[in-house]
């Protein structure tokens, strides 16, 4: 099956010796020219992580709109945006700007997010849910507005005596992009959250890492959610075919520096853990094996047959040149054996 292959970076900087990004200067200005790179290469889509109180890529629309600027094909989005953080209008602002810079090429991740570096991060940002409400369906609650208002549909009433002519009617967002609404993703982090998604007519994103419903190993889980995902999106009568992205970390190990920076993780496993006291997560392994152990060992990864992308999380503290090698090496010497381009 073919897919689409992007890169997924988290933007980490850290003022450590051994790190490429020193500052959040030199993360925002790499990730735009790794991102130019990318699509050099023929990589699909560069995508960017979302983390706030943290030494990591957080606001993405100054970002995705200066990566639309200096790029002409590459799909730019986000893995993902943690809708508990953000105001669902001012977003659908910003995001219909940046779509209309790259001229209709984002591809937006949203979610509930993960857990922060602050305890209710959230709230700082002037964030509280309702009285009964949960902090995942307040996100849930922010990110169906803000896919309806990518409707474009006028909402808000005019005024009588405004400072410029108003067209007839009530009263839409601005600047509108027609078609953004078809490229919203929803990051599921269990089998529930994708078939809501599903019913809704989101796109979906599932990460390295999910809920832990059945005890199975990652990847089978993980293809059953996009199976469940499927058949959901099915039912409801949605007409448009939805995408389905996975991410992994994978690195071909063709020279001595992708040995010696990956050269352990060759014999990764699942691993568990809790994202919050009640809920129990399993973590998928890295692949890391010379191209030929790499494309055998890939094959056997259920989600990865099921999903039509595929996003590869970069470590971006070791410099655009390098991160370039590790894109161009799984674009050359895997993604052939697997027929995915």
């Amino acid at each position: 099956m073919k897919k689409k292959i992007g890169f997924l970076s988290f933007g980490h900087w850290t003022a450590s010796s051994h790190s490429g990004t020193q500052s959040a200067a030199d993360t925002l200005l790499q990730s735009i020219d790794l991102a130019v790179e990318a699509e050099r290469l023929g990589v699909d889509g560069a995508y960017f992580r979302v983390h706030h109180f943290a030494r990591q890529l957080a606001s993405p629309f100054p970002l995705l709109a200066a990566v639309g600027a200096r790029t002409k094909t590459i799909e730019i989005g986000t893995g993902v945006i943690d809708m508990r953080y953000e105001n669902p209008h001012y977003m659908a602002e910003d995001a219909g700007a940046a779509d209309l810079i790259s001229g209709g090429r984002l591809q937006l991740g949203i979610s509930r997010g993960s857990p922060e570096q602050v305890i209710e991060g959230w709230r700082y940002f002037g964030y509280e849910p309702r009285e009964g409400e949960t902090d995942a369906e307040m996100g849930r609650r922010h990110a169906q507005v803000f896919y309806d208002l990518l409707r474009g549909e006028g909402f808000a009433k005019p005024n009588p005596r405004p400072m410029f002519p108003n067209p007839p009617g009530l009263l839409p967002l601005e600047p509108h992009s027609e078609g953004l609404r078809d490229r919203i993703w929803w990051g599921a982090g269990s089998d529930a959250t994708a078939v809501w998604a599903a019913k809704l007519g989101m796109n979906l994103q599932s990460s390295t890492l999910k809920d832990d419903e059945t005890g199975e190993p990652f990847h089978i889980q993980q293809a059953k959610q996009i199976r469940k995902y499927r058949a959901a999106y099915q039912e409801a009568g949605h007409t448009r075919t939805p995408r389905v992205s996975v991410s992994r970390s994978i690195f071909a190990l063709v020279n001595d520096y992708d040995r010696a920076y990956f050269g352990r993780n060759g014999e990764s496993s699942d691993s568990i853990g809790h994202i919050d006291p009640k809920t129990r997560a399993i973590f998928g392994r890295s692949y890391a094996a010379e191209p030929d152990r790499l494309i055998e060992q890939l094959k056997q990864d259920e989600a990865i047959a099921e999903a039509d992308t595929v996003l590869l999380t970069v470590p971006n503290q070791l410099g655009v040149a390098y991160n370039a090698h590790v894109l161009e090496s799984i674009l050359k010497y895997v993604a052939p054996g697997l027929g995915w381009k």
